[in-house]
């Protein structure tokens, strides 16, 4: 990782001590800052990429949707919907091939209760 995607990583994660840190152990050229200066942004992804699963775990709590759904739990004998299809769709190659699609419940939903 350059030592600018770094400096503004660790910003971005509000460390703005350590970049502080960084941009002085840089500006000295120490060799124990240039030896390790990979690693340092390795380990940088690695916790922006925590705090983002952490965040969505904690989204996810806070919606408080009844039961985690998933396509890999979704039983197809029990719906009426193409299965072939849904799994075309979750490809995402429309977004590719920039086509839309249009939802359309065959049951009208009630929106009382």
């Amino acid at each position: 990782m350059k030592h600018e995607a770094l400096i503004a990583g660790l910003k971005s994660m509000r460390l703005y001590g350590m970049a502080s840190a960084v941009d002085e152990l840089a500006s000295q050229a120490s060799p124990g800052y240039l030896a390790t200066q990979e690693m340092l942004g390795v380990l940088l992804k690695a916790e922006m990429a925590e705090r983002e699963v952490r965040s969505i775990n904690y989204q996810m709590r806070a919606a408080r949707f009844p039961v985690h759904r998933d396509l890999a739990s979704f039983d197809f004998t029990q719906a009426q919907v193409n299965e072939t299809l849904v799994r075309n769709l979750h490809q995402g190659e429309f977004v590719d091939q920039a086509h839309n699609v249009v939802l359309v419940p065959v049951k009208p939903i009630s929106l009382q209760r």
